[in-house]
């Protein structure tokens, strides 16, 4: 068991503090995972199996989706760009920020995240508010991201430990999923939004390579995912022994290190069929929620920051505020829901 509470100590903090981890995550989980399972005694063939199937659905979603998106960029940007002369710029952000939240369960966070990035580029945004719509977008994509195993990379391992289908967490999470969406697009309606002059220098998001679309990215994700299922198995008699005694409030403000942990990392390390279901509800909010604080926190954020040049500080100085704000809002709700 000390062995095992190391290894959680070490997936958790690793990534964030230990540059070559940082580096070279995928391989460090599978690593990970498999020592876990041999040390737990829970490698067995039906742990190869579930790993080799469990990321395929996540894989062929960032695979497809990745493509359609490279292939329809040049589309899709003369299409931002007569959007932009029709409708004002906070109208803009505030439709981009709702559809993409909720697309983000389908085409995943990372597709969204590259959509919203070549929308902002179109948008020639100040500084600060292009910094204040990426925070608040890439909120609500971490919120739509929870919803289907396609939208999360550790969402399809959670689904295999609850023994649940597809839909399970959209009926979970749903009507909380829906207002938090709608929350993070709301303050980009009050927002003073004005563009920069056309003779300053845009950040323009890179173009990916056919590489890095079909076999870079899908082959790091897939590499991901099945670590990850090897570590949830591994760490499952750990897991199902403590997680269960903690109270569903102690699980919602537990799951606020997601602000700087992977939100994939912590679902799959928390997640398993002896949680009840208001454990689940409040530790999966409590994560998803907080995911959108700092650039760690999800898949979305870092794409965003790194294609617009985001640091943490600025990242931080708009994400803590919101995330704040909308972790007391809905710990108040699920207090009075029970």
């Amino acid at each position: 068991m000390v062995l095992a509470a190391l290894m959680v100590f070490a997936v958790l903090v690793g990534p964030v503090f230990i540059g070559p981890i940082k580096r070279n995550v995928e391989l460090f989980f599978l690593v990970a995972g498999v020592a876990t399972a041999c040390l737990m005694g829970q490698f067995s063939s039906a742990l190869i199996w579930a790993a080799l199937r469990e990321p395929l659905s996540f894989t062929l979603a960032v695979l497809v989706f990745g493509a359609g998106f490279r292939l329809l960029r040049d589309f899709l940007d003369e299409l931002f760009a007569s959007v932009v002369q029709v409708l004002d710029p906070k109208a803009v952000c505030f439709l981009l920020t709702i559809i993409l939240g909720f697309l983000a369960a389908i085409i995943t966070p990372v597709v969204s995240a590259l959509v919203f990035v070549e929308a902002i580029s179109v948008l020639r945004l100040e500084r600060p508010a292009e910094i204040f719509v990426t925070v608040s977008a890439c909120f609500a994509i971490g919120l739509g991201a929870g919803l289907t195993p396609v939208g999360m990379p550790g969402i399809a391992v959670v689904l295999h430990a609850l023994h649940a289908d597809f839909w399970y967490l959209t009926r979970l999470l749903g009507p909380f999923v829906v207002v938090g969406i709608v929350l993070s697009a709301l303050p980009t309606l009050l927002l003073r939004i004005g563009s920069i002059e056309l003779e300053q220098t845009v950040v323009i998001a890179p173009r990916d390579s056919w590489w890095v679309v079909l076999l870079a990215r899908p082959g790091k994700v897939y590499v991901f995912i099945a670590g990850l299922v090897a570590l949830s198995e591994g760490l499952r008699p750990l897991l199902d022994a403590y997680v269960p005694r903690l109270p569903s409030e102690s699980l919602f403000w537990l799951n606020t290190i997601s602000a700087v942990v992977n939100n994939s990392t912590l679902a799959v390390v928390e997640m398993g069929p002896t949680l009840s279901v208001n454990q689940q509800r409040a530790a999966l909010l409590g994560l998803l929620i907080s995911g959108g604080m700092f650039v760690p926190g999800n898949i979305a954020n870092i794409v965003a920051a790194s294609r617009l040049r985001i640091t943490s500080r600025e990242w931080a100085t708009v994400g803590m505020p919101m995330g704040i704000a909308m972790l007391g809002i809905y710990f108040a709700v699920l207090k009075v829901l029970g």
